[in-house]
């Protein structure tokens, strides 16, 4: 019996421990603090992707002039001589060529001829005017002193109204002439191909003792400077370019050489078609092997 109560005892001993460490472990997982969260780093920024993700931007467009005229024929007619060919340089009005122009100056001689016998009959009448003006304030002085009659006094005024009107006519008749002269003079003129300006002449189509018509061309004279570059940039960059700044050229038709430019103009407006707007650039300083006709490239340094 001793030894039952003994055994009893350690039971309910045994029993009690393990209620005892049941409860601390579950006290322990109710009162435990959450765990700490980790640090979030920052996302490295991704570097945005698109045409303009470059520090520069490169264009092309062609090497143009501002002067720059295919000279045609003004009238029909037979080239007569031509005093200059490709590729030679020539100043502003320097003469081309030119064509048959002798009935024209035939024309003009017998105008001009036509243009003298009108001015002289024109003095005559107005010589005439003075004599007749003459005569009746001769008249007149008669009238008053009634030494004459009224109807002479009267045909000497018509006489001297009269003559006026004459000189009125042939004052037209002078005028029409002189107009009639510059016509011929202006015909003259057309036969004779001049340089518009100072200029290269790149390129003849014309031949001696060929019959051309009017509008047929003849010559194609280029300045050879300034050099300029035209190109367009999407509407992204308007509001970048300025008159003034500075860019680089180059070509591949002149390797190993670099250019700076700076910008003429650029266009107030974005064309709506395109979402593009156009860029004048203009060369400064030599030019070495840089030609109007040439494709450049236009080197463009942090355009966005």
């Amino acid at each position: 019996m001793r030894n039952g109560w003994i055994w009893i005892g350690l039971s309910a001993a045994l029993l009690i421990a393990g209620c005892g460490d049941e409860k601390t472990s579950s006290g322990s997982v109710t009162n435990a603090a959450a765990p700490a969260p980790a640090p979030v780093q920052p996302t490295p920024a991704v570097p945005a992707a698109g045409p303009f993700a470059d520090a520069s931007l490169v264009v092309s467009g062609p090497i143009i002039v501002e002067h720059e005229v295919e000279l045609t024929a003004q009238r029909d007619g037979l080239v007569q001589k031509i005093y200059f060919d490709a590729p030679a340089r020539v100043k502003a009005g320097t003469l081309l060529a030119e064509l048959d122009g002798r009935q024209i100056q035939a024309n003009l001689d017998a105008a001009k001829a036509k243009t003298r016998s009108i001015e002289a009959d024109l003095k005559n009448w107005q010589a005439e005017a003075e004599v007749l003006k003459s005569d009746y304030a001769r008249q007149q002085r008669l009238w008053d002193l009634g030494l004459t009659t009224q109807e002479q006094l009267e045909h000497a005024k018509y006489k001297a109204e009269s003559d006026q009107w004459d000189i009125k006519r042939v004052s037209e008749l002078l005028n029409n002439a002189k107009l009639d002269e510059e016509a011929l003079e202006l015909e003259l003129e057309k036969t004779k191909i001049k340089a518009p300006f100072d200029g290269l002449i790149a390129r003849r189509y014309a031949r001696e003792g060929q019959n051309v018509a009017k509008g047929e061309r003849l010559f194609w004279v280029t300045a050879e400077a300034p050099l300029l570059v035209r190109f367009t940039l999407p509407e992204k960059l308007f509001g970048k370019m300025r008159a003034g700044q500075p860019v680089e050229i180059t070509s591949t038709d002149a390797p190993g050489e670099k250019h700076t430019a700076k910008v003429k103009q650029v266009s107030p407006v974005v064309d709506p078609s395109s979402g593009t707007f156009e860029v004048l650039v203009e060369l400064v300083g030599e030019r070495g092997a840089m030609r109007p006709g040439m494709t450049a490239s236009v080197h463009l340094e942090n355009p966005h």
